[in-house]
């Protein structure tokens, strides 16, 4: 009798060690990231849907002035707003479910037409800028790190700070003073000769890089390169300063960890040590970071497209609340929330393949 009991208990268990409910921990991970999302957006949505009410009247804020009131209360009946509010949030939240994110009240334009044409053209800066940024923080912060509290991590860590906390905007102003009396490009995406002839591309990206290279003219492809320097450097060096001390911080902590200790103990040489031991377990957290970077380039790239007139979905989302079409912002602001969002949970299954220890 005991010995069944003690065959039993020392019986390997049916279900595999670290899964519950036949979930291995990744896929159990990624459905509590994914689930968390929901109501994150329904948060989301219903803020920015009461906060453009409160404002005021959509059609009265946009058409004020230019309409008589019997006009303005027949665009109200058109666009339902003319109902109780609790109807036109529970409609609002339907039409979202079905992609529909609204129509901007000025050009009767849709909002996912917005989010395709000039989603493109923020993807594209968004791409640059992330380049400019890996380019600064990455090499700048192995320097700092292998100068720790010298002259060189000092003046580095000062560059990180400033570069982080420079508005976006005045950045951008600084660099078009330099460079315009030498000639180099200072706003929109290409000039107007390029513009009109990767207009004619077939298939349409509407990534003016992509499209230039489908041509297959150079002078295109590098006039649409100088048009992307100053934005991306811009906005690059709000993230690169972050990346920076991000990687020297997490490059000092890996250098004293044990398995690099072992490796100095073994006879391996500092630099060596540095690049292949601690430099890329150090990377882990950045990729964590860039998640959060998302949000920040959206959030910049509002400020540096109105710089640099590049017309993205931050240049239509300013150009729009000039014209205070609340209706157009509301569906944007929702679109841009889906978007980080998404762009968040794509960066966390990244990071749960790259480091298990985040699936449990």
């Amino acid at each position: 009798m005991t010995t069944d009991v003690l065959v039993a208990a020392d019986a390997p268990s049916a279900e595999p060690p670290g899964r519950r409910g036949g979930l291995s921990p990744l896929a159990r991970y990624l459905l509590i990231r994914l689930a968390l999302i929901i109501p994150m957006l329904w948060v989301l949505v219903t803020l920015v849907f009461f906060l453009m009410r409160v404002i005021g009247d959509p059609i009265t804020a946009a058409q004020g002035g230019r309409l008589t009131p019997d006009q303005i209360a027949e665009r109200k009946a058109e666009a339902g707003l003319d109902r109780p509010i609790m109807v036109q949030y529970f409609e609002y939240l339907w039409n979202i479910l079905h992609g529909d994110f609204g129509t901007t009240l000025t050009d009767n334009r849709e909002v996912t037409d917005i989010l395709i044409v000039n989603g493109a053209a923020t993807l594209e800066l968004s791409f640059w800028a992330l380049i400019v940024a890996f380019s600064i923080g990455i090499p700048l912060g192995r320097i700092a790190a292998r100068h720790r509290d010298r002259w060189r991590d000092v003046l580095l860590r000062l560059f990180a700070i400033v570069a982080y906390a420079a508005p976006v905007f005045f950045v951008g102003l600084l660099l078009k003073l330099a460079v315009a009396p030498f000639g180099w490009p200072t706003s929109g995406r290409a000039s107007t000769a390029t513009e009109l002839t990767l207009a004619k591309v077939e298939p349409q990206t509407n990534i003016m890089i992509i499209d230039a290279i489908l041509w297959g003219e150079p002078e295109y492809i590098w006039d649409v390169l100088q048009h992307a320097v100053l934005p991306a450097i811009a906005l690059g060096m709000l993230t690169g300063g972050i990346f920076l001390r991000l990687v020297r911080v997490n490059l000092l902590q890996t250098m004293r960890a044990d398995y690099v200790t072992a490796a100095r103990a073994r006879g391996v040489s500092e630099r060596q040590v540095e690049r292949k031991h601690a430099f890329r377990n150090a990377l882990v957290p950045v990729v964590t970071v860039m998640g959060m970077q998302i949000a920040i380039l959206l959030g910049g790239a509002v400020l540096t497209e109105t710089t640099f007139e590049w017309k993205g979905i931050g240049y239509e989302l300013a150009q729009y609340l000039i014209r205070r079409d609340f209706l157009a912002v509301q569906g944007i602001v929702t679109a841009i929330a889906f978007i980080v969002c998404i762009a968040s949970f794509l960066i966390d299954a990244i990071v749960a393949l790259v480091d298990p220890r985040v699936r449990f």
